[in-house]
């Protein structure tokens, strides 16, 4: 058995992804360096870290540096997203169940997602995303540090998966028509859909009201297809997020998918009315 071997089976049983932001990062720092055929001392010799120091970060027993992170995605070529699971677990300001997902959607070669009553986050403008968490500081349910944290990591985010080769996405008619922000803000954050959807990978739909109850999906979701064709889906609570591997749960929800995209307005008819709904802001701002 060679040493790389014997380092994912003690690694896997040992350590569940889902337990937290840390376990997280560790399995995804031991995919990214095995899939680099490396083991933890060769990795350690590459960034001048032991190979001991790497393996307590594998298994969530050490919290890594930021400057551990940069090296290590540098040297493995992970494209940042071992810093984006360390901005995760330092601020803690994300929901449970969150880092986990964002640790696939990084890997995902196609994201499929609905949303109901906002634009979903990797579509947002800095200048919407700012005025919902800044309302969450108002109200008192963040503080202005997490709500920061927060935009920060929004931003890594985005910066990510600008290389995701698809992106499709259905939002329900109640996304563009919930002003966050004010008139000005929501208005420039249409146009941002329409400048989004003219791009090669992007497909951006509305679901809209004229659908009633006929409507496929009931709750948010997002399908992600992994490089290996396998797919996850994600969902969340108020409090939590839900990464479901069930092959039968996610063959279901990609069904109701499949059917709200045949039934939500094409692409030329959704982008004329998120041009109409941004006319309109535009001229009662």
């Amino acid at each position: 058995m060679t040493q790389v071997q014997l380092e994912m089976i003690l690694n896997r049983r040992t350590l569940d992804p889902s337990s937290s932001p840390l376990a997280a990062l560790g399995v995804q720092l031991r995919r990214s360096r095995e899939a680099k055929d490396l083991t933890q001392i060769e990795l350690g010799a590459l960034i001048q870290y032991s190979g001991a120091y790497i393996s307590s970060v594998e298994r969530a027993q050490r919290p890594p540096s930021h400057k551990f992170v940069t090296k290590t995605d540098e040297a493995l070529k992970t494209g940042g997203t071992l810093e984006l699971l360390w901005l995760s677990y330092t601020k803690g300001s994300l929901i449970e169940g969150f880092p986990e997902y964002s640790t696939r959607e990084r890997e995902a070669i196609a994201i499929r997602l609905f949303e109901i009553d906002m634009i979903p986050g990797i579509l947002q403008t800095v200048e919407f995303a700012t005025a919902y968490e800044f309302a969450a500081v108002r109200r008192g349910d963040a503080t202005q540090e997490q709500a920061n944290e927060r935009l920060s990591f929004l931003a890594v985010r985005q910066r990510l998966l600008n290389q995701v080769p698809t992106i499709h996405a259905v939002l329900d008619e109640s996304c563009l028509l919930r002003p966050i922000g004010g008139h000005d803000v929501m208005a420039q954050q249409l146009g941002h859909l329409e400048q989004l959807s003219q791009q090669p990978n992007m497909v951006i739909q509305v679901a809209p009201f004229s659908l009633r109850e006929e409507r496929p999906l009931s709750h948010p979701v997002v399908l992600l297809t992994l490089p290996n064709r396998s797919m996850v889906s994600y969902t969340e609570t108020l409090h939590r997020g839900y990464l479901e591997r069930d092959a039968e749960t996610v063959a279901k929800w990609a069904r109701g998918y499949d059917r709200l995209q045949a039934e939500a307005s094409n692409r030329a008819e959704s982008l004329a009315m998120i041009r109409k709904v941004r006319k309109e802001l535009e001229s009662h701002g």
